[in-house]
């Protein structure tokens, strides 16, 4: 049965079922007949909340984990996933591999690189551990990376060290740099002729900062040094040229800021590095230069994939420029009333290119945990703790969805909290 007849018949299903609680091309009346306002006015944000099945119990201020699936993207999803249900082996040994080509392609072009350097993943986690583990490394080689990098990474940077006798070096990075060049100095300081690889956050999750990747990897290509970035929260968050970047190796999770269900990353490779990285998994495709053969992924949900093409077509109807406007807004909105605030701390840089739409607040006379737990049980605003590398506060991730009114409410509580001894 071809997709677009499958979806013809639910549809017929649908009207006359219409008390299914999860009918698929089921949406409210509201949701149906409410265009977006496409101008940048509020009523745009407004509507593009409408999409949003948000709980009434809190305001999420940590959408940075799972930048959860607005509701035109997750109708779509619930059909991918009773299309294939319906179709199953027949799509599994038929559609899915032109469906993961074609999605591909779209999001090569989305991010700023070819569609032969891309592969669909599960994650960046996963994208970033196929380079660290399947690169050639020998015995005494150097890799270099930062305390403030995201902990899964540097759980298997250690693995290889034990593995193969690889040096690990590690820098801090400021959370209030003075410029570019004394983020890019930390890391040249350490490199030396045995330093093979470097990896570097495009934004460090913790804080929101933003580095200087395009510095970064240009240094250390004069080194003969290959760069590494993780761009966990970048994609579908602000403007990613990975061609621009110059970079080696990027990885991302698609499921936060482009907001695909859960499952779906992304890992770019430039084309001259493939054949030096082992796949993670053994495939059928041999030939050194392709990237696919760094895809074996087995029988996996092929549905998620398929909704990374919704999520783009949501994204496109946001546009990329207005969401990173958007995004840098509201974090400023509330950070900017919060700086010079008696008690209260910004790990974040105030410089506007230095963040987007994460930012990262303490306060001074409590610990992270207390204060995100008094958030939640004082205030309902759910937020997360961060205790390590150089970072004491909440990192706060409002999503296009937030609404001034609530950043308001956090602001109050932040300002209330800091005042008591």
């Amino acid at each position: 049965m071809k997709k677009r007849e499958f979806l013809k018949r639910i549809g017929q299903a649908t009207i006359a079922t219409p008390f299914l609680p999860y009918a698929i091309n089921a949406q409210s009346e509201k949701q149906r007949v409410r265009e977006y306002d496409l101008d940048d006015g509020d009523s745009f944000w407004e509507r593009v909340r409408e999409d949003y099945t948000l709980k009434p119990d809190y305001i999420n201020l940590e959408n940075g984990y799972y930048n959860f699936v607005p509701n035109p993207t997750l109708d779509k999803f619930i059909e991918y996933v009773k299309y294939v249900n319906i179709e199953a082996s027949y799509y599994m040994r038929t559609e899915q591999w032109d469906n993961k080509k074609r999605i591909g392609a779209r999001l090569a072009e989305l991010v700023g690189c070819s569609a032969e350097e891309l592969i669909i993943t599960r994650n960046a986690t996963e994208s970033l551990d196929m380079i660290i583990g399947g690169f050639p490394w020998e015995k005494g080689d150097e890799a270099i990376f930062a305390e403030q990098d995201y902990g899964s990474m540097q759980d298997h940077f250690r693995q290889i060290s034990k593995r193969y006798g690889v040096v690990n070096k590690i820098v801090s990075v400021p959370n209030h740099p003075d410029s570019d060049e004394e983020i890019v100095s930390l890391y040249e300081r350490q490199i030396t002729d045995r330093t093979k690889l470097i990896m570097v956050c495009h934004m460090i999750n913790i804080t929101g900062q933003i580095l200087p990747v395009r510095k970064i990897c240009d240094m250390a290509h004069r080194h003969g040094v290959e760069v590494m970035v993780d761009g966990a929260h970048c994609i579908g968050h602000f403007d990613v040229d990975i061609a621009e970047l110059h970079c080696d190796y990027y990885g991302s999770s698609l499921h936060k800021w482009l907001s695909t269900p859960l499952g779906a990353g992304l890992l770019y490779v430039a084309q001259d590095k493939i054949p030096k990285i082992w796949p993670l998994l053994a495939d059928y495709i041999k030939t050194p230069d392709k990237i696919q053969r760094l895809n074996h992924t087995g029988t996996h949900p092929v549905h998620t994939d398929l909704a990374i093409d919704d999520a783009m077509d949501y994204l496109e109807m946001i546009g990329m420029e207005r969401k990173e406007k958007r995004l840098r807004y509201l974090q400023r909105y509330w950070s900017d009333q919060l700086r010079g605030v008696g008690n209260i701390v910004i790990n974040t840089p105030v410089e506007e290119h230095r963040s987007c739409g994460i930012a990262n607040v303490g306060i001074a006379h409590m610990k992270p945990t207390d204060l995100a737990k008094t958030l939640m049980d004082d205030y309902q605003i759910f937020t997360v703790a961060i205790d390590y590398a150089n970072v004491k506060g909440c990192r706060i991730t409002p999503n296009v969805y937030t609404t001034i009114g609530e950043l308001d409410h956090f602001v109050a509580a932040m300002k209330v909290l800091a005042e008591r001894i």
